[in-house]
């Protein structure tokens, strides 16, 4: 059976779904890597690395579409989708949420379609949980691009010029970004304070020599099933605003995580706030692929606001491809051993893992979550409640 990797549609995706070192462990299960090639250069995994380790080469990627059996992308499939056939398994990070239509058109083509954005958050899952390991690389590249951004240095030290005091960094959201970015600026030096709208986090945060700041705000309905952060009332954020605007204003760098799956995220960083930071301060929007937490933040854009830096990058992973490849990979390559055994697929519906990620299959949406954003009726059987 033939798993293929064709370059991305994205043309600023420097990532590739499978690298070199997966290739053996994808042939014990009886799985043959067909990759296009040039599809994993751009992020340090040349052609001949590939074939080294038992990869055959495709010329084009209607190669690698027309031979394969399962497709394996990290995201959107853009143009390529057409290229698309009955029978075909298709898994990656496919934003079912954020850009349902193209769900529907796999499903009219016969396409069986997973989505590891709905991984239940089980034990046996970890190893395929790409959200977490992407995450965990943006916030990392989060808390340099503040570093680097801002114009201090992060660290206390006592210099023959004097004493420099260290940076002060406030991290909204400790989810695996928010985590990582906390850790990232703890050890480049900086003074590191926290907030999440979960109290179970402040263990956590506090563990990594942070300080938790803590509003008073009513939380309890505030994590949804699988930890993630529930969308909260207008009113709810409203009060959190007021109630963070001195901790921003104190702030060298603000770093914001604060996501909801499938929601606009809210905005946590009004206009004024911003304006009141000290010029020179930064702020860095990992919410910006779903319209920010800054009211001022602009997708994919960095610019000033009365002087405070506002960048808002968009995908944060594919700027360091060579990691974020090996991490996806180690996460795709577990997720496609579970789903085929000595050489077969076995789709079995009794496993959460197979059954909440799955989209699409006999010609069907089935995530009860994306036929209710497509404006479909519910389908008939159970549902598939998969990314609750």
């Amino acid at each position: 059976m033939i798993v293929g990797v064709a370059r991305e549609a994205n043309q600023h995706e420097r990532r590739v779904a499978l690298v070199p070192a997966a290739v053996p462990t994808l042939a014990k299960a009886r799985l043959e890597v067909l990759i296009e090639k040039g599809a994993g250069e751009a992020a340090g995994y040349p052609d001949a690395s590939y074939e080294q380790q038992g990869a055959r080469l495709a010329s084009g990627r209607e190669e690698v579409f027309a031979s394969a059996e399962i497709l394996v992308t990290l995201g959107s499939l853009g143009g390529q989708a057409e290229l698309l056939r009955s029978g075909q398994f298709l898994l990656g990070l496919l934003n079912p949420l954020g850009a349902p239509a193209p769900v529907g058109e796999w499903a009219r083509k016969g396409v069986t379609a997973f989505a590891l954005e709905f991984l239940p958050r089980i034990t046996r899952a970890q190893p395929m949980d790409a959200l977490t390991s992407m995450a965990t690389v943006a916030g990392y590249k989060a808390a340099l691009l503040g570093a680097s951004t801002l114009q201090k240095m992060y660290p206390m030290m006592i210099t023959a010029a004097g004493t420099i005091t260290p940076a002060r960094v406030f991290v909204i959201g400790a989810g695996v970004a928010g985590l990582q970015a906390i850790a990232t600026s703890r050890r480049l030096g900086a003074v590191v304070h926290a907030y999440d709208v979960r109290p179970a986090v402040k263990e956590q945060v506090e563990s990594l020599g942070a300080k938790f700041l803590e509003l008073g705000l009513e939380t309890k309905e505030a994590e949804a099933a699988g930890g993630y952060a529930r969308e909260m009332s207008a009113e709810f954020y409203q009060r959190q605003q007021e109630m963070m605007a001195k901790a921003v204003a104190e702030s060298d760098v603000v770093i914001t995580t604060a996501a909801v799956p499938g929601k606009r995220a809210p905005i946590l960083i009004p206009e004024e706030a911003v304006r009141r930071m000290r010029p020179g301060s930064v702020v860095i929007d990992l919410a910006a692929e779903t319209g920010g937490n800054c009211a001022l933040t602009r997708p994919g854009e960095t610019h000033q606001a009365d002087g405070v830096t506002v960048l808002g990058p968009t995908n944060l992973p594919a700027t360091v491809p060579f990691h974020a490849s090996q991490m996806y990979a180690k996460n795709i390559t577990a997720f496609l051993q579970n789903l085929v055994v000595k050489g077969e697929l076995r789709l079995n519906l009794d496993d959460p893992i197979l059954r909440d990620t799955l989209l699409t299959h006999q010609g069907e949406v089935v995530n009860t979550r994306v036929r209710e954003a497509l404006g479909l009726p519910a389908a008939s059987g159970a549902p598939n409640q998969g990314g609750n």
